[in-house]
């Protein structure tokens, strides 16, 4: 008999129900079993973060080479600026729709039941660095390869990345529907989930409203370098977008992606260079999502949302998406060390942020593919004429 196997999707969709369910009912004690769960899953979260970025941000800038090309610099350029354009576009647009609906420190120490539940076990996991310091030393080992060619640590940083990323793939992804139960279930048993899951439901909505419209964005920018017609560009990567919707990975997408950019006319030689560059480095669809998400949590607790924040924020999130590994929630994994160090969320914060982004994850991969055929429509426009002038010449 075939053994059905479960998504990450529909795992924490079980997870939100049955911790909403038993939350009601389950004694106090069990509750802080939970909790000590979750504690103990957060601190080795945040020990795992920095060394993913380590492992991963290194050998990327390392593979850049002295020799890297014009259309390599380029393509990186476009796909992190459409990164720190998606972020702040949703910071703008959330930042003033979002208190529409959401009502300001709703779930604030001060505002929820004065009933704790403290975990029978507090052990501590100190990461090795925080984030912000694991970015930079990422950046200052990377260049520092690539002018000294040291083959030797390049190696060593890859090897180092391959087995923090089969920590993730193996232990903290698979971990996760159990981490929101957790957290489920205390916010139940608190009489806070009716505010909960409705304001997921309501930030979900917002995010695929606000990431379907910057798509759009793009391909009219994409439209008007190409001259092409760009309602037809967005129609012939629907089968991209729907495919990234329904796998949630930009990596596994990546043969459908190319077959749409070839159908917009982008050269074969430009689209077999950038669909598969940008699937690592663009994550615009990832970060519109975390940005609405993260502005609707802060909203919701009562911290700051000011514009400088989230700048840093996004400017950081863009690089630290490139850590990313190629799962579902792999983005979320590569920047959830961002949300405390800068925006300075709680354990509390960051994993009901977790959930609301979780809870719908195709739609920002769907972005990001989607997104993918834009930024190659673009590089067919700047190089490929010159390609095509240098080939006559």
């Amino acid at each position: 008999m075939k053994k059905i196997k479960l998504g990450l999707f529909p795992k924490v969709v079980i997870a939100i129900v049955i911790g909403a369910l038993l939350g009601l009912v389950l004694p106090d004690v069990v509750i802080r079993i939970f909790k000590t769960f979750n504690v103990l899953f957060a601190q080795l979260l945040k020990f795992v973060v920095p060394l993913l970025v380590l492992g991963l941000v290194t050998p990327s800038i390392a593979n850049l080479g002295r020799g890297a090309g014009k259309m390599l610099l380029t393509v990186m350029l476009i796909a992190y600026c459409s990164t720190v354009c998606g972020a702040l576009f949703s910071y703008g647009v959330s930042s003033n729709i979002l208190p529409m609906y959401l009502n300001p420190g709703e779930l604030s120490a001060e505002a929820v039941s004065e009933k704790e539940f403290l975990p029978y076990i507090d052990l501590k996991i100190p990461p090795i660095c925080d984030i912000m310091t694991a970015l930079v030393l990422s950046f200052v080992v990377g260049v520092g390869i690539i002018f000294t060619d040291a083959k030797g640590l390049k190696k060593g940083f890859e090897e180092f990345g391959e087995i923090v990323k089969l920590t993730i793939e193996n232990v903290i992804i698979p971990c996760l529907p159990v981490y929101i139960f957790t957290m489920i279930c205390e916010m139940s048993a608190k009489g806070v989930i009716d505010v909960v899951l409705g304001t997921g439901f309501k930030v979900i909505l917002t995010g695929v409203v606000l990431s379907i419209l910057y798509l759009i964005v793009q391909y009219c920018i994409a439209g008007i370098i190409a001259r092409k017609n760009p309602l037809k560009l967005l129609w012939n990567v629907i089968p991209a977008y729907l495919t990234g919707f329904s796998i949630c990975s930009s990596s596994a997408c990546i043969p459908v992606t190319y077959e749409c950019t070839l159908k917009n006319g982008v050269r074969k030689d430009i689209a077999d260079f950038v669909i598969p560059l940008c699937s690592t480095v663009h994550m615009c669809g990832s970060t519109i999502k975390l940005t609405v998400t993260s502005v609707a949590v802060a909203y919701m607790f009562g911290a700051p949302i000011g514009f400088g924040l989230f700048l840093q924020f996004a400017l950081m999130q863009a690089i630290a998406a490139v850590a990313a590994p190629g799962v579902m929630g792999g983005v979320l994994m590569a920047s959830v060390g961002l949300l405390g160090t800068i925006l300075g969320f709680s354990d509390t914060m960051t994993t009901l942020m977790m959930t609301i982004y979780l809870a719908l994850d195709g739609y920002g991969p769907a972005v990001n593919v989607s997104g993918d055929a834009a930024i190659a429509v673009i590089a067919d426009r700047i190089f490929g004429r010159r390609n095509k002038t240098a080939a006559e010449a």
